[in-house]
């Protein structure tokens, strides 16, 4: 089966990540994109990319040039796009792109839209948020099968927007390409009690509280940031750090390659982002809480949020509540490692399957995307009508 990949960021990680859960589920991908990087990609793995420009983190004006740019070159997309199984368009700005190319050539694979991220600009009532939900809608007639990380997406936004096809859930879980036995490392209590903040960095909100709660309790806590900061949001993400006595970068990881290790050296995992307050930070469920728990950290959350109540479902973690900052001083001073020994226990209970993407679950998604055609779009039936195939169930 081939699948043609089109993608907001070639060079991002869990770009790189879906490829690879492709490429386990039986896939040839090929992928094509932007990038946000200076350099030009020869290889992402074994697969030689399509690049169709260059954009720049958080510059929505950049983006829609480069969007604009990309569209003279549709040939380069509909070229491999036609000798595709399944077409998979990952952000608004590429579905775009995917549905130009397959409706001026003609392309009869199923378009499956694939949306992690609802951008703050479609939830806003001036008139360019109308706009970009206009466009979105016109779009979303076009689409076969939706792909979404959180059902907080689909019971916030899509239900309620009446997105005309099936929806599946496909979770932030770890892949790996075998069943896995115990990952968790033996790590010696605290104090110092360490919090690992890993992924995308680009809340300032949280490194406003990190940097808070470690100097109210004076080296108690340590905090360790792995990742890629955001440009967008940390322009001086290098001299805020080096104001920090008690939290350090460690730099960019392989996913998942470093995660027992990286996870392995912290007691807690930060899951709470306020990038978007409010609209997306409240509905995702972040890679932190699946490697976190996979791992042995036990994620930190807020109560009111889609990544709280995952949490609380499973009787793990350590959810606050406002006031936060208070909530998590008065938590890490109170912290002892018998609780500790508690919290891990407890994490160490949740059933593998809740936390890992393994080859049976990546076949399973590639059938489903090769296999898709909307019955709404096909039969003109009812969006509320509509329902997956057996082999659409949730992963």
């Amino acid at each position: 089966m081939k699948i043609a990949y089109l993608v907001h960021d070639l060079t991002d990680p869990a770009v790189i990540r879906r490829m690879k859960m492709f490429k386990l589920g039986g896939a040839a991908v090929t992928p094509i994109g932007f990038r946000r990087c200076g350099a030009p990609i020869e290889k992402i793995g074994a697969a030689e990319p399509i690049e169709l420009g260059a954009t720049i983190d958080g510059r929505l004006a950049r983006r829609a040039l480069s969007v604009a740019g990309a569209c003279a070159r549709i040939p380069r997309i509909a070229q491999p796009a036609r000798r595709a199984d399944a077409i998979v368009a990952r952000n608004l700005e590429t579905l775009l792109l995917a549905v130009l190319a397959r409706n001026i050539y003609g392309l009869e694979a199923p378009l499956v839209y694939e949306c992690l991220d609802v951008h703050r600009l479609l939830l806003s009532d001036r008139p360019d948020g109308g706009f970009l939900r206009l466009l979105e809608s016109l779009l979303w007639r076009h689409v076969d099968l939706l792909l979404t990380s959180s059902p907080a997406f689909t019971r916030n936004y899509f239900l309620p927007r009446r997105f005309p096809a099936p929806i599946m859930l496909v979770e932030n879980k770890v892949l790996t390409e075998s069943e896995i036995g115990d990952k968790r490392r033996a790590r010696p209590p605290g104090p110092p009690w360490r919090i690992g903040w890993f992924g995308m960095i680009r809340c300032r909100r949280s490194l406003a509280m990190l940097s808070a709660l470690t100097r109210a309790l004076g080296g108690k806590v340590e905090v360790i940031i792995r990742g890629r900061p955001s440009q967008a949001t940390f322009a001086d993400f290098d001299q805020a750090i080096a104001n920090e006595p008690y939290i350090r970068y460690g730099g960019t990881y392989r996913n998942p390659e470093d995660l027992a290790a990286i996870y392995g050296d912290v007691h807690f995992a930060w899951a709470i982002d306020y990038h978007e307050e409010g609209l997306n930070s409240a509905w995702l469920l972040p890679n932190r809480i699946y490697e976190g728990s996979l791992h042995g950290a036990t994620p930190i959350a807020l109560d009111e949020v889609e990544t709280g109540r995952w949490l609380a479902r499973r009787g793990v973690g350590v959810v606050v509540k406002n006031p936060i900052e208070r909530s998590l001083i008065d938590f890490f001073r109170n912290l002892n490692e018998n609780l500790f020994v508690d919290l891990s226990a407890r994490l160490a209970a949740v059933p593998r399957r809740d936390l890992v993407h393994a080859r049976p679950d990546c076949r399973d998604l590639v059938e489903a995307i090769c296999a898709a055609k909307s019955p709404v779009r096909r039969m003109g039936g009812n969006p509320a009508e509509a329902r997956l195939p057996p082999h659409c169930s949730e992963i």
